[in-house]
């Protein structure tokens, strides 16, 4: 049961930050940015919410040990 909980919890992680980095790529390509810097902008957003989601994660888990 708890293994199918991370898994579910990481792909839901996965979705979230690709919807997000793409959504970033959209809005910067809409603002007239050129496709490298689209690009750069939407790897910068998923990376930073996977960063943010492992701090989280972190946290929680300090406090539940």
């Amino acid at each position: 049961m708890t293994v199918a909980v991370v898994l579910l919890t990481t792909a839901l992680v996965i979705v979230v930050a690709l919807l997000a980095a793409a959504a970033a790529g959209k809005l910067a390509r809409m603002d007239g940015a050129t496709y490298p810097t689209a690009l750069t902008r939407a790897a910068t957003t998923f990376a930073a919410v996977i960063t943010l989601a492992t701090a989280v994660a972190g946290a929680l888990a300090a406090l539940v040990s």
